[in-house]
């Protein structure tokens, strides 16, 4: 029960990242609301999706073992967090 933040947490995020990949930019930073391209909202997106999910898998792999829950979570954050920057460099040209 402690750890049920983390699965409201993937729901939440989840639901941001199938928002931002459906085209509602709204979740993001006004900058990029106005100076990239849509396509930057569904790299995000996407990005954010799969770290949601990671965490839902994760919340759901605790039940067995905290060593499964990291290995789920922490790739999914890394490879998350990727695609984020991915998007990042490729439609804003660098991180600022």
């Amino acid at each position: 029960m402690d750890n049920l933040i983390l699965l409201i947490l993937g729901l939440f995020i989840s639901v941001l990242g199938i928002t931002n990949i459906k085209g509602n930019i709204s979740t993001i930073h006004s900058y990029n609301r106005r100076k990239v391209k849509e396509e930057y909202g569904k790299v995000v997106g996407t990005g954010t999706l799969i770290m949601g999910v990671s965490f839902i898998l994760g919340y759901i792999a605790l039940f067995w073992s905290e060593t499964a829950m990291a290995v789920i979570i922490l790739p999914g954050v890394a490879v998350g967090l990727g695609f984020m920057l991915y998007g990042q460099f490729k439609y804003n040209k660098g991180i600022f």
